[in-house]
Order: C-alpha cells, then sequence, then structure tokens
C-alpha cells in the first residue's frame, strides 16, 4: 500500500489539464463490446478503475492495443461469455455495466456481484426490472448473475430510480432490441450524454440526449469508431477546491465549463467564484469564502440531487470547502448513508461539525486545520482530505491512497506541481 506525506498551508499556483472523465470512461469501454468492428478511444484516465474494466475485458477475449499513454484500440469482433474473475469485479461497481452489452452481443452473462465505494447500499435491483421489460431472464444463485435472453424486444421502461448505471445499461441493451425503447426517469449526467453519443457515432438511434426521457429505436449491429472523452468535471471542481482552500490561484485548461452551471451556483453559495474563458476557467486568489444564508438569515442548505442539480461525488469536497468559509450550513446526501462518516476525520483536525444522522451534518467555519494521520475511505471523500491536508498546518500522513488512484490520475503529480508539498511513499 501507498501514503501521501503532505505538509500543508502552502497555496497552489499554476495551471493543468484535468484527465478523461472517468463516470464516462468505464461505460465507454463497456460499449465496445457492442461492435465487432475496431474502436479507438482518446483521452481514458490511467486509473485503477479503468485497468480493472480493461482486465474484465480481456477476459472476453477483447484484443486492446494501447497506442500511446492515454489512447487503446479495441477488437470485440470474438467476444464471448466467461467466468469473471470475481475479485476483479468486486474491485469497481462498473462491472455491472458488461451486463448490457453482453446480453445485446451474446444473450447470457454470468456476473459476479459489483463492488466499488463503500459508501452504503448500493442495489441493482433497477438493472433487472428494466432487464426484464425488454425480455431478460435473471436468476441470482450461489453468489452471481445469470442474464439471459433469445430475443430482446423494444419496450416503454420506467426506472424506480433515476439511476446513472442502470439508465446505462438499459440503454446499451436496448440498442439491438426490436423495434422502439423508451426509457422514462433516465438519468442524464455528462457521461450518460456521451455514451449516447458516442453509440450514434456508432450507428444507433438514440434520441432526447440530455433528458430524462429517452428514445432508442433498435438497429441490426454498430460500425467502428473514434471517440475522445471529455474532462472530467469532478476532477474540475476538486482542484477548484484546492486551490480555495488554500488560498491559491490556477487556472484550468480544457475544463468542460458547460456541465458547470449548477455546480457554479453551489459553490457560490460557500464564497466560492471563478472566472471562464472559452473552456478555460480561472481560480482567483481572492476569495470571499463567507456562506450565503437564507433569506431571514436561515442556515441553508445544501442537498444533493439527481443531474442536472447537484451530483452526490462532490459533497465530501464542499465539506471540506465549508470548514474554510465563514458561517454555518447543512449538508444533505439522502442517496448514500456513508457518505459522511469521513467527517470524524475532519473533526480530527479541528473542523467544527456536527455529524446529525448518517445523511446530514452541520458545518460552522472558518476553523483552522492541522495536520493528523488520515486514511482515505473511497474515491470522493479520499480527494476531500487530500484537500484538507492541503489546507491544514503541518504535516499530514493520509493512508489507503490506491482509492484515490481509483478515479483520480496522478493526483499527487498534479498538486506537486502546482506547487504543493506531497509526496507519495510505500507504507
Amino acid at each position: 500500500m501507498e501514503k501521501f506525506i503532505i505538509n500543508g498551508g502552502i497555496p497552489l499556483s499554476g495551471e493543468l489539464t484535468p484527465s478523461g472523465n472517468k463516470n464516462a470512461a468505464l461505460p465507454l469501454l463497456a460499449a465496445t463490446l457492442l461492435t465487432a468492428e475496431p474502436i479507438i478511444l482518446h483521452n481514458v484516465p490511467n486509473i485503477l478503475d479503468v485497468k480493472a474494466m480493461l482486465q474484465l475485458l480481456i477476459s472476453l477475449n477483447v484484443k486492446i492495443e494501447q497506442l500511446n499513454p492515454t489512447s487503446y484500440k479495441f477488437d470485440a469482433s470474438d467476444v464471448r461469455p466467461a467466468n469473471l474473475d470475481p475479485d476483479l469485479c468486486r474491485k469497481i461497481r462498473a462491472s455491472i455495466l458488461l451486463a448490457g452489452p453482453l446480453i445485446s452481443r451474446v444473450g447470457e452473462l454470468y456476473l459476479p456481484p459489483p463492488g466499488g465505494d463503500i459508501i452504503g447500499r448500493r442495489r441493482v435491483d433497477t438493472h433487472c426490472l428494466a432487464f426484464s421489460r425488454l425480455g431478460v431472464k435473471t436468476n441470482y444463485a450461489d453468489n452471481r448473475f445469470h442474464f439471459s435472453s433469445k430475443a430482446l424486444k423494444g419496450a416503454d421502461i420506467l426506472l424506480d430510480e433515476a439511476s446513472v448505471t442502470a439508465t446505462e445499461n438499459t440503454i446499451m441493451a436496448s440498442i439491438f432490441a426490436e423495434g422502439e425503447t423508451t426509457i422514462r426517469n433516465a438519468a442524464s449526467e455528462p457521461h450518460i450524454q456521451e455514451l449516447c453519443q458516442f453509440l450514434n457515432m456508432l450507428g444507433a438511434d438514440i434520441s432526447n440526449i440530455g433528458s430524462n426521457t429517452l428514445k432508442i429505436t433498435g438497429v441490426k449491429d454498430l460500425h467502428g469508431g473514434e471517440f475522445s472523452i471529455g474532462p472530467d468535471y469532478l476532477e474540475v471542481v476538486s482542484f477548484i477546491g484546492a486551490a480555495v482552500v488554500t488560498g491559491g490561484s490556477i487556472r484550468i485548461r480544457n475544463a468542460g465549463v458547460k456541465h458547470l452551471d449548477m455546480i457554479h451556483l453551489v459553490m457560490n453559495r460557500l464564497g466560492v467564484d471563478w472566472e471562464t474563458n472559452g473552456d478555460d476557467i480561472f481560480v482567483p486568489q481572492n476569495q470571499k469564502l463567507v456562506i450565503e444564508p437564507d433569506l431571514g438569515n436561515a442556515i441553508p442548505e445544501i442537498s444533493v440531487m439527481p443531474w442536472p442539480a447537484f451530483p452526490t461525488d462532490l459533497m465530501s469536497i464542499s465539506i471540506v470547502i465549508a470548514t474554510q468559509s465563514k458561517g454555518s450550513i447543512l449538508f444533505h446526501d439522502w442517496m448514500y448513508p456513508s457518505r459522511m462518516f469521513f467527517t470524524d476525520k475532519l473533526v480530527s483536525m479541528g473542523a467544527q461539525i456536527v455529524l446529525c444522522d448518517p445523511h446530514r451534518c452541520i458545518v460552522q467555519g472558518p476553523t483552522p486545520l492541522s495536520g493528523a494521520p488520515l486514511e482515505s475511505p473511497d474515491i470522493r471523500a479520499g480527494m476531500a482530505l487530500v484537500l484538507a491536508a492541503l489546507s491544514a498546518r503541518g504535516k499530514s500522513v493520509l493512508r489507503n491512497v490506491a482509492q484515490i488512484d481509483r478515479g483520480y490520475q496522478e493526483v499527487d503529480l498534479k498538486l506537486k506541481r502546482l506547487g504543493a508539498d506531497i509526496e507519495r511513499l510505500s507504507d
């Protein structure tokens, strides 16, 4: 295992370019299974979750050629079902995304339970219910799922929750279904839009992209193509937060500004602002960092909701920023019952946080933070603790950084180029 040694209190400065979107890369990698013709993907992030997905594709007999550090060529012409490695599937939540493409291509899949972050129960029922509407039979026995179908038929599907991965899986399972499929209560995050655009480029017929009602007309097959993954907006906001809590100033190139409007509004409530120039973002040094109260001077609330509202994956980062903003604010993440549990580590550093219940906490700021021994519990909380350590006075030791490496490419090297005092060591 590896750890970060971080000496905080140094303002960041300089510029960086974010890596490809992790949450787009994983479904796009799965979607390469849908065609027998070659696919080339560019701007693939070099992260642990992607490496695990590549290994799963290889086990399905996909031929993969790395063209450069962030570009890959895929040949799934001879794809076949396989006994997927349970340990590998447990490493990533995205292993469930293999179901939709393989049901479409070969009609069958045995899949061990998917893994991912330990942030509470993450049900797969929505996937199974949607598949059943298309004519897929699902059986769970001996700690694995068996999906099978002889003929997929389009259907009107109402998802029982606006699940991102269930929406992606249903899209991919519907591509070759006979007739028209309507997916209602679909999630609409940028990475889902990117998946739809990629599939349409290959010959799929998906309309209403970006809405919560998708229309898919089945096609006979897909051809090959070349596609570049967009920037990771979660990484962009993480580095904005790093600049803000250290009192620094940075420029982020190719930041994917079009997806940041709601996030910008929410960050304004924490006293954080930035400037845009084309697709670049400039974070100025002198941030207001005063929490904006609701009318009547009531304590404001930041609550996560399905896109285009504020995303759950930025809750941890926002809590750290709030520790450095003047005022009180309530955070509410109803999606995951373990998202807030990392706040005890912030309290140990000097933050004033009241954990109301597993879903809510109140932050009173600003409070100076002090370096402390820390451990990364999941991708997003891990990155949030990096921000806390960068803000803190003194040295912090952050262990289990492999969790961060699952979603952030070379985060320590990028921070070091911005002037941070951070070292990666074997633990």
